[in-house]
Formats: C-alpha cells, sequence, structure tokens
C-alpha cells in the first residue's frame, strides 16, 4: 500500500492501546484486512478550511487531525439502513455507523492501517478468556455503563440481544447467525418471543452467572470466537423495550449518541448526545460533533456534488463516489488531494446460481466464466482507480489468498469464448440460453457491471435480461430470498462481500458454505452447497495451526472457483471524498471506509 507521512500530530486522540489484542495474534494467525458484505436541497458550504494534505493519505494516516467539539456531523446515502436495529443489520456501513449508538462486547482499534484489525475491549472490561479446547468463552463487562434512561446494562441484556437475533422462528433476518450455529444446548430454544413471561427459558448456550459475566458455551471448538464478539448483534438491548423488527424505529442508546426522534425510515435518522454515555469506559469513541444527520434517499449524483461543494460531510455507504465523480476528482489538481483510493478487502462480484436450470449443470456456469470480459468488468468498475481485477475469491491480505487461483484465464482478460461454447456444448445448450441479472439500482456500478456481463455473454449466445432492486431490501427480499431467486429466474446476481473478519473463514463461510444457505437474508446466493466446501468449514474451526488453517481456506477458494458459484469482478478500489472541514477522517480497514467514530467539522 501507498504511504505518507503524518504531518501532523494529533495532541488529543487517546490512544488507544490498552487491553487490545492484535488480530489472530493471541489465536495464531496473521493480522489482515476486514470486513458483512452496503435528498435535499444543499445545506451551504460554511468554512472549507485549507488542510494541508496527500492525494490517498487517508489510508495511512489521519488527515485533518483535531480535538474540535461541537457542531453537526451530515450524512446522506442513495438508499437506506437495511436496518439501524444492531441485531437486524448486515450492512457494513450500518456496523460502523450503529456505534454511534450502540457499544459491543468487543470492537476494532481506531487507528489506520493494520492495526485497524486489533481487537480491543468496548462493553467487556478484558478480554475474553477460553479454556483450553477453545470450547467455552468468558467475558466481564464493565460496571457502571448505563443506557440512555440511566438504567444499568446487564450481561443479561446482552444475552437478550444475540437471543433475539439468532434464534426462534421471529428472529431478526438481516445479519449473521454465527451464534445461532455455534452456541451449545440451544437447538430446541424458540427465541425470546415464544415465551413473553421469560424469555430466556431454555436458552442455554449464554450463561450469565451475575450481572456482569457471560459465559459463551460452544457445540465445538472455535479459535476465532472473539471476532464474532465485534457484532453489533452483542450490543445490549433491554427486553422490556424491546419490539422486534419495530424496535428500529427508536433503538435506545447504550453510546455517546441516542436517537433525536424516531427513525424515518427512507427520509432520516437524527442522533443528539446521551448524557447517560461516561467516555471515561469507552476506549475508541471520540464524539466530537453535538448533532449527527443523515438523509436517506439522495441521489448519488446529488451525495457526491454536495460532499464536493460543501453540503455534506459524509457519504453513509463508504463505497466512494458514483462513476460521474471518480474521473473528475482523481483528475481535478484542485481536488485530488481530499481523496482517498484504498484498496479495499471487499470483493466485487456476481452470483451464479447452483440450482436453477440450466445453470445447475456445472458445464453451463463455466461457460459464463469463460465468456465474462473482466477488463469490460473492471472499466464498469472505473477501471483502475476502480479496483485490481480478481481471479480468485479470497482477498490477497488474508492468511490463504492465492493469487495464481485463475482457472479461466484469457487473453488481455477479455474472455475465452471458443472454451465457452465448447462448455455450453457440453452442458446441452449449443444455441446459448436465457436468465436474469439482479443488481441494485441505486448503485451505478452494480448496474454497469450487469450492462458489461449483459454484452460479454451476447456473444455467446447467452441472453441476459437485467432486473433491479433497491439496496434496501436487496440483499433480504430479493437476492437474499433463495424463494425469490426462483420465482424471478435470477441465475445471476451482482453482489460485494468484505470479511465479517480477516480470516478465510470470516470472508467465505457465509457466501460458501452450504449450512449458511438461508430463507431470507440469505448471503449464499449461489446456493452453493458442495459437499467437500461443506466437510472442510467444519474442520478448519477446529485446527489450531494458523498455517494449516490458511491451507485449508485455499483449497476452498480453488475448490469454489472450480465450480464456478461465484465470478470474482474486482477487489474494491474506492474514490472516497474527505472534505477540507472534515476533521480526523482516515480510512479504516475494519470497516472498509472512514472510522465515522473519529469524525468531527470545523463548522458549527
Amino acid at each position: 500500500m501507498t504511504t505518507h507521512h503524518l504531518a501532523h500530530a494529533v495532541p488529543s486522540r487517546r490512544r488507544r492501546g490498552r487491553g487490545r489484542m492484535t488480530a489472530f495474534s493471541a489465536l495464531g494467525v496473521a493480522a489482515a484486512l476486514l470486513l458483512a458484505a452496503c435528498g435535499g436541497a444543499d445545506g451551504g458550504g460554511g468554512d472549507r478550511g485549507d488542510v494541508d494534505a496527500e492525494f490517498n493519505e487517508g489510508e495511512s494516516s489521519v488527515v485533518n487531525p483535531s480535538d474540535r467539539t461541537g457542531g453537526t456531523l451530515r450524512y446522506a446515502i442513495s438508499s437506506d439502513f437495511d436496518s439501524p436495529d444492531p441485531g437486524n443489520t448486515y450492512y457494513a456501513f450500518s456496523w460502523n455507523f450503529s456505534r454511534y449508538y450502540a457499544r459491543t462486547l468487543l470492537t476494532y482499534t481506531g487507528e489506520p492501517g493494520e492495526e485497524g484489525t486489533e481487537l480491543q475491549p468496548d462493553l467487556a472490561e478484558a478480554m475474553p478468556e477460553a479454556n483450553e479446547d477453545f470450547t467455552e468463552w468468558t467475558v466481564r463487562i464493565k460496571r457502571g455503563l448505563r443506557y440512555e434512561d440511566g438504567s444499568e446494562i446487564t450481561a443479561r441484556d446482552i444475552e437478550y440481544a444475540v437471543a433475539r437475533s439468532n434464534f426462534g422462528a421471529q428472529a431478526l433476518p438481516n445479519g449473521p447467525k454465527y451464534f445461532q450455529n455455534l452456541l451449545a444446548d440451544s437447538e430446541d430454544y424458540e427465541g425470546p418471543y415464544a415465551n413473553e413471561d421469560d424469555p430466556l427459558a431454555g436458552f442455554g448456550g449464554i450463561e450469565t452467572p451475575d450481572d456482569h459475566t457471560l459465559v459463551f458455551h460452544l457445540n465445538r471448538s472455535f479459535a476465532e470466537f472473539p471476532y464474532v464478539l465485534i457484532q453489533p448483534q452483542t450490543a445490549p438491548v433491554p427486553p422490556e423495550a424491546d419490539r422486534g423488527e419495530r424496535y428500529q424505529s427508536h433503538v435506545v442508546s447504550s453510546g455517546p449518541y441516542k436517537f433525536d426522534g424516531d427513525y424515518r425510515p427512507g427520509v432520516s435518522l437524527n442522533l443528539v448526545r446521551n448524557d447517560q454515555w461516561d467516555p471515561s469506559t469507552d476506549p475508541t469513541r471520540e464524539a466530537l460533533p453535538d448533532r449527527i444527520e443523515v438523509e436517506l434517499g439522495v441521489d448519488q449524483n446529488e451525495i457526491d456534488q454536495r460532499l464536493v461543494n460543501g453540503g455534506l460531510d459524509v457519504d453513509l455507504a463508504g463505497t466512494g463516489v458514483g462513476p460521474a465523480m471518480k474521473g473528475t476528482l482523481i483528475t481535478d489538481e484542485n481536488e485530488r488531494n481530499s481523496v482517498d483510493n484504498p484498496q479495499s478487502s471487499t470483493l466485487r462480484y456476481v452470483n451464479i446460481n447452483t440450482v436453477l436450470e440450466p445453470l445447475d449443470d456445472l458445464a453451463c456456469r463455466q461457460a459464463i466464466m469463460y465468456a465474462a470480459d473482466r477488463d469490460a468488468l473492471q472499466r464498469a468498475w472505473g477501471g483502475d482507480i476502480g479496483g485490481d481485477i480478481a481471479t480468485q475469491i479470497m482477498p490477497g491480505a488474508l492468511p490463504g489468498a492465492d493469487p495464481s487461483i485463475n482457472p479461466y484465464s484469457s487473453e488481455g482478460h477479455e474472455g475465452d469464448l471458443d472454451t465457452a461454447r465448447q462448455k455450453l456444448e457440453e452442458c446441452g445448450e449449443p444455441d446459448g440460453f436465457s436468465t436474469s441479472i439482479g443488481a441494485r439500482s441505486d448503485r451505478p456500478a452494480d448496474v454497469s457491471t450487469a450492462e458489461a456481463l449483459q454484452q460479454s455473454l451476447k456473444r455467446v449466445g447467452i441472453d441476459v435480461r437485467i432486473k433491479q432492486y433497491p439496496s434496501d431490501t436487496y440483499t433480504n427480499t430479493q437476492a437474499g430470498s433463495p424463494s425469490f431467486v426462483h420465482e424471478n429466474d435470477l441465475g445471476l446476481t451482482v453482489y460485494g462481500w468484505a470479511p465479517d473478519w480477516p480470516s478465510g473463514y470470516g470472508f467465505m463461510s457465509k457466501i460458501l458454505d452450504g449450512d449458511a444457505i438461508r430463507e431470507a437474508g440469505n448471503a449464499n446466493i449461489s446456493e452453493l452447497d458442495d459437499e467437500r466446501i461443506n466437510a472442510w468449514f467444519d474442520e478448519v474451526v477446529t485446527v489450531e495451526d494458523p498455517d494449516e488453517r490458511a491451507s485449508i481456506y485455499t483449497q476452498i477458494d480453488q475448490r469454489a472457483m472450480e465450480q464456478a458459484a461465484i465470478l470474482p469482478v474486482v477487489f474494491e478500489r474506492t474514490v472516497l471524498y474527505r472534505p477540507p472541514n472534515l476533521t480526523n477522517a482516515y480510512y479504516h480497514v475494519g470497516y472498509s471506509m472512514y472510522d465515522y467514530m473519529a469524525l468531527g467539522a470545523t463548522r458549527d
């Protein structure tokens, strides 16, 4: 990665090294990049300031460091949250943003560079303690933690939060289900909504011997379990305030900010300071602004213009400016120094469904892989500044990633049409076939990817119809619903994924393991259910040696590519714009975007 010298010290930024654990140092695995899987009128520019910064400086340094408090930090996004409920979300930007009002057991350190993959306690008073075979983990939480109403946060509230998001017929649909798969003695638990008198009756996976201790009992060895504890599903929820999916309208805050009124889907979410938050207990949140405002459903081009003109501070999605603005910012010498173009850990790709006919035939799927013009697909993502062509699934920084995996190579990455036609003959479709491709309508690069693939496949007689859906429902209701996929012949779906934590398991298990296929909120959209891959995922979590684990992850990647379940497009490079009045801006590798907890503004 390109690095730049940090010209100015940060006089007031708290050092966050106390009690933290280097990512996988305690588990024996090298640290790597993380994390998933996503208008109104101009508000006036204010003082844009004169920031001494360089192009891409925010990838490795804090830009415009400041301890100035006060003012309003203004966000906007072209879509909406899948849910602002911490227990019901899987978008990376939502995991990042929810930290304003939801504290978790563990968290990433607030530092640029690889230190951003280190873990440290948040609600917990220290790092988890494991037994010898990693099947039992004990976490003690800090005393004196309080919700916005002044009531005490207890271990049982965290136990309840895990239960509501993972168990029972009414479990919240969005978000990963690691706890459901890992916790012991919970197979028959029907969830907290099944028993109003005692919501946790029959829930044996978590023991709370007192108000400040949780003991997680796992059904198998899982050495990477601390990374599960950073997930927003561990943010406490007072049972008496829970209203299921409707809880999203007003989440009870455990962090430095609380909802100002209710969340208005498709319109806005505003936050103000929570006077019950104790900064002495919080290792990562600077809490500089007095107020945070989020506009929802704003056109991407409008967001980009308002960022540059000073009418907004942050694009909440964290995926960078749209295609129309990318080239302008990179080439404009007046704006270039306000741009970061980091290599993220996000893979942009196309799922190839393994169940729908004729794609249930491996040779038909391989025909798509061979016919794809990867050069055109990269251009759909903005060329070199949009991402690096991907031929394997795992991002290069993850242990076990092997960039030499490339079973569908072609001259100039433009596709091997002769081999594609041979595969069509092999699967009984010599004249090609038809299918549909799903894409998020409010993400121009997704639509451009679908169009580029449509043109690529047309060359060998594969007819692709493009169907567009909104981002806020795409991962749950459309692409994330196998029944919807089948009913609408979505043989192909444009998608993106970043690790839930920095390992092959944290990156690949939800998108490739057959056991991860779900009726709603499904991330294994290809519905790959390969016995060999499934067995490797079961095996790898019991392996203590990091090199052996990495070797298994390499085999999973190679096998999944051979099964043609995923067409990798690019390892994304985002073009992020930081307005000159934005302070403490740096790219956080844990969330693959700016660290929202550090940000402040130089105007009121």
